[in-house]
This record gives C-alpha cells, sequence and structure tokens, in this order.
C-alpha cells in the first residue's frame, strides 16, 4: 500500500491536485492552437482515453484568444503553457483557462508579474511553475554549471519566492529532466522542503517504447515513494498513448482501480493460441472501468495458480482450457470457446 506525500489541494477547474485526491493524468495538445477545430478534435480523443486534464501551448494572442472556443466543446480543464509574454497569461485568464503552466521569472518585470498574480487570484486560477533541464536560468547555470537536481530545486525556489513574496499560494510545481535518476532526485529534494503539489514526468522521452520505459521507470518509482500529484507522460508521437500509459503506471501501482490483466508470455510449454484470446481480452478490459483481475494463462505450471487467484481466469491445455471464478473451477471447454464464455461470466460478475 503506497502512503501518498501529503500536499496542499490545488483546484483546476473540476480536478482537484494534491491533498490526498487520486493522482490524475495529463497531457498536451500537439496540433497547432491556431486551429480551433483540430485543437477541439483531439482533446475529445485524449478525453476518450481517459485524460483529465490538457495543456496547450500558446505562441501569441492570436492563438490565446481561442481558448473560449476550445473550452465551450470539450469537458476537461484546460491549461495554458505560456513563456516570456505577460500579455498572453492574462489573456488566457480572461478566456477563462483553468490553470497557467507559466515561470514568473521569465513573464517580465515584477509589475508585469503582479498583474498576472493579481488576475489569477481574483478567478481562482492557479499557477504551475513548470522548471526544465533546457531552460533554466542563466545565474543557475551560472551556480551549477549544469542542470543537476539541485539546480532545478534552486529554480523552483526562486520562482515560488516571486509568487509568494505575492501571496499567492495556489502552486503546483515540477521539475522534469530527461535522465530518470537525475529527474527522480530532484523531485525527492523538493519533496523534503514543499508541500506544494507535484506534477510529475519524465521531459523529452522519446517516441513510443522509449517513452513507455523512461517514464514507467520516473513516474513509477517517485509515484512508490508517495511523491506525485499529476503525471505526464511524455512521448514523441500521439498524445492518446500518452494518456493510456499514464493510466496504466497508475492501475499497476493500485493508484487507479481498473481491469488488470495477467497475461502468459507464452513459451514452448503452450499448447493453445493464447495471443489472440489475449488481445481480445484486453480490449474487452479497457471499455470497463471497475477492478477486475483477469487471468488468461498458457500452461500447466503457473496457469491454475495464477487463474485460482484471479477474480476469473483461463488456465490452458492441449487446445482447450479450464476458467476459475473466484478460484472455483467452472468450466473446461475447448480453445475457441474460451473467449465467449470467459467474457460471459465477467458479464455476469
Amino acid at each position: 500500500m503506497i502512503k501518498r506525500r501529503q500536499t496542499r489541494a490545488v483546484q483546476v477547474g473540476a480536478v482537484t491536485i494534491g491533498g490526498g485526491a487520486p493522482v490524475s493524468v495529463q497531457t498536451m495538445v500537439k496540433v497547432d492552437s491556431h486551429d480551433v477545430e483540430a485543437c477541439v478534435r483531439q482533446i475529445l480523443q485524449f478525453e476518450q482515453a481517459g485524460a483529465q486534464i490538457v495543456r496547450i501551448g500558446f505562441l501569441d494572442l492570436d492563438s490565446v484568444r481561442n481558448i473560449s472556443a476550445i473550452k465551450s466543446q470539450v469537458h476537461v480543464p484546460l491549461v495554458a503553457d505560456i513563456h516570456f509574454e505577460a500579455e498572453l497569461a492574462l489573456e488566457a485568464i480572461r478566456q477563462g483557462i483553468d490553470k497557467l503552466r507559466i515561470n514568473p521569472g521569465n513573464i517580465g518585470s515584477r509589475e508585469k508579474v503582479e498583474a498576472v498574480v493579481t488576475a489569477a487570484r481574483a478567478r481562482e486560477i492557479p499557477i504551475r511553475i513548470g522548471v526544465n533541464a533546457g531552460s533554466l536560468q542563466k545565474d543557475i547555470l551560472a551556480r551549477f554549471g549544469h542542470p543537476t537536481p539541485e539546480a532545478l530545486v534552486e529554480s523552483a525556489v526562486q520562482h515560488i519566492q516571486i509568487l509568494e513574496d505575492l501571496d499567492f499560494h495556489d502552486i503546483v510545481v515540477s521539475l522534469k529532466m530527461s535522465d530518470v535518476p537525475k529527474m527522480v532526485r530532484a523531485y525527492q529534494l523538493f519533496s523534503e522542503r514543499f508541500d506544494y503539489p507535484l506534477h510529475v514526468g519524465v521531459t523529452e522521452a522519446g517516441p513510443g517504447l522509449s517513452s513507455t520505459v523512461k517514464s514507467s521507470m520516473g513516474i513509477g518509482s517517485l509515484l512508490l515513494q508517495g511523491i506525485g500529484d499529476t503525471i505526464r507522460v511524455s512521448m514523441t508521437g500521439d498524445g492518446v498513448d500518452e494518456v493510456k500509459v499514464g493510466r496504466e503506471i497508475l492501475k499497476h501501482l493500485g493508484l487507479r482501480q481498473e481491469p488488470i490483466l495477467i497475461s502468459c508470455p507464452t513459451c514452448s510449454r503452450t499448447q493453445w493460441d493464447l495471443l489472440p484470446v489475449a488481445e481480445r481480452v484486453q480490449a474487452y478490459l479497457e471499455k470497463l472501468d471497475k477492478p477486475l483481475k483477469v487471468a488468461v494463462m498458457g500452461c500447466a505450471v503457473n496457469g491454475p495458480g495464477e487463474a485460482r487467484e484471479a477474480d476469473i481466469g483461463i488456465a490452458g491445455g492441449k487446445g482447450m482450457g479450464i476458467i476459475f471464478v473466484h478460484g472455483q473451477v467452472v468450466a473446461t471447454l475447448p480453445q475457441e470457446k474460451l473467449y465467449d464464455e470467459l467474457i460471459r461470466l465477467i458479464e455476469e460478475m
């Protein structure tokens, strides 16, 4: 059982980050934010995959002015990712954005920062301080020489101090690096000093398999320590895949109650065509939102034990299989009938 680190609660639309709330999954729009239709289409796909918060990058006022049109057609809270120009942040607030991702130290003079903070406070809009190894302040790099975990924490401290001096505490923090051990250490160091909720992710993690592995190691190791309140898998590719990987990480840590498939990797002992059945079961389970442990096993060595311990499962034999429900054998069937009977029994359950 993971003991979550206690953090402050920050409200992002209808989603709570921190304060003991369930860990939420985020992703980011990957189309031009000038194109309202494309943004809406992609966000709706993210919602279908299970995203709970979506971030959009904005480069100019024309794109920021699309926020209200986008918000009116989607259902999840939206985050505006803005750098360097305070006016973009102010316009995002006027447009009804749910959260800002800015670094107060890079959006201009103190007067401009004050204007953004005052507007955010009035609308109860939180700010995420997003520290990234690739964009540390020059004075931080001069002191530390390289983007070290300590350098990232110091960068966050500088930005936090600006907001705290303005009596603003509705803050979420991220400290992202592409180096997994350093990224983990940065979050650990920060957690020892602050109780602000943390947005956790391995940045620039690469495409597909690379991102899946790096993100699972980095995000997963922190969540196992109770560190992390919202996550984003950073993948060079489809944001839907980011969401799916993020949900899988949470599911297998017991932080999200969804069906789990235990499936045999197969070997020369397997005497039935397991893979097509396992793939069909996986696709079926993706449509369910209830906690259920399902086993699809290949032989008599580990199969009966895993199937018996699952809520429901198949233990395969030579061209056939036994179905267990809560540890009891309920059917012995030829391979071609196993899937249909398994699904029938799941739906009965």
